[in-house]
This record gives structure tokens, C-alpha cells and sequence, in this order.
């Protein structure tokens, strides 16, 4: 440490004054220092807070033998898809679908050959991803062989999964298309 009495003199300064105004150069006096520290100790804080929340409501695993029945799935998948009829199906749904609104969606079926299958039972099925009890189904009248059709209404606009529903001798084959309703 240095004695002040032997520093040399600044003219029109004294020495406490110099060390006085070194302090106040002192970066923790700027705003902008101190806003960044701020602004970095929010986001601190704020991934603290979902880091604590994440762990305090985690659901977990819903099953606990969650890998043996995603294999499961996937064998009743493939034995599906090898006992599977070889239709050709679409769903023509129109574009112009809106909230509130009836609305003719028609299903074709046909079999390898180009003929119009006839099966036992045709349901159209309507899911809403984000809401669960906007969620219907309708059976499907035969307007021709391999020609189906129901009238729908959806309640709520946006986003739907749609399933056509094919029942033949105890078997069902699925048909599925993701459409937009919009706004009345």
C-alpha cells in the first residue's frame, strides 16, 4: 500500500479525490452492467423455476411395461397389414368445411381388382385433438357399392382427426385423414 503523503501531487487534484473518483468508474455504478447482471439473473432464475416445476409435476411413465406394449402394438400392426384386405380406400371430404355447419363426406372402397367392396358396417369417426368431448361419430349410409356417405357437422373449428371405420366379416380396416374446419 502506498502512503498518500508520498504520492505525487496532481495539479488541482488532492489524492483522496483521485481515489474517490476511481471509485466511482467502478463498474458495478453503470446502468448497463447492471442491467445485464439483472437480465442474466432473471433467466437464471426463470430456468430454475421450470427446472423445480418440471420435476414437481412429473407425471412419469404412465405403464410400466410401456416397451413390451409398444411391441405389442407393433406386432398387432404388421399382422394387420398382412391380413389386410388390399382395398384401395379415400375419404373425399370438402375443402370448404366450416364450424357449425352440416357438411357430405363420401368414402370409396375398392378391392385389389378395382371392385367396389361392400362391407358389413361403414362409421365415420371425428376427433378432436385438443378437446375430447368435441368428439363424434356417425354411421355411413351406402349410396352405391363402394360408395359411402354421412353428414357431419363439426362443432369447433380447427384441426380434426378423422377415422373411416370398414367392419367385414369381424375384421376392421381403417381409413384416417386430418382436415381443417374453419370458421363460420
Amino acid at each position: 500500500m502506498t502512503d498518500v503523503s508520498t504520492m505525487p501531487a496532481v495539479p488541482g487534484r488532492r489524492p483522496e479525490a483521485a481515489r474517490a473518483g476511481e471509485r466511482s468508474n467502478s463498474a458495478w455504478r453503470s446502468p448497463w452492467f447492471i442491467g445485464w447482471i439483472g437480465l442474466i439473473g432473471v433467466v437464471l432464475a426463470v430456468n430454475l423455476t421450470m427446472i423445480v416445476l418440471a420435476f414437481a409435476t412429473n407425471p412419469g411413465l404412465v405403464v410400466d411395461d410401456y416397451y413390451e406394449r409398444g411391441r405389442d402394438v407393433e406386432r398387432s400392426l404388421a399382422t394387420r397389414r398382412a391380413e389386410a384386405p388390399g382395398w384401395t380406400m379415400s375419404l373425399d371430404t370438402p375443402a370448404d368445411v366450416a364450424e357449425n355447419a352440416p357438411a357430405w363426406v363420401r368414402f370409396f372402397v375398392v378391392d385389389r381388382a378395382g371392385q367396389p367392396v361392400r362391407p358389413d358396417k361403414v362409421t365415420y369417426y371425428a376427433y378432436r385433438p385438443s378437446d375430447r368431448s368435441a368428439d363424434f361419430s356417425v354411421p355411413m349410409v351406402e349410396e352405391a357399392p363402394g360408395r359411402y356417405a354421412a353428414e357431419v357437422t363439426f362443432a369447433m373449428s380447427g384441426l380434426w382427426d378423422t377415422l373411416v371405420a370398414a367392419e367385414t366379416k369381424g375384421q376392421e380396416i381403417v381409413f384416417d385423414q386430418r382436415i381443417g374446419v374453419a370458421d363460420p
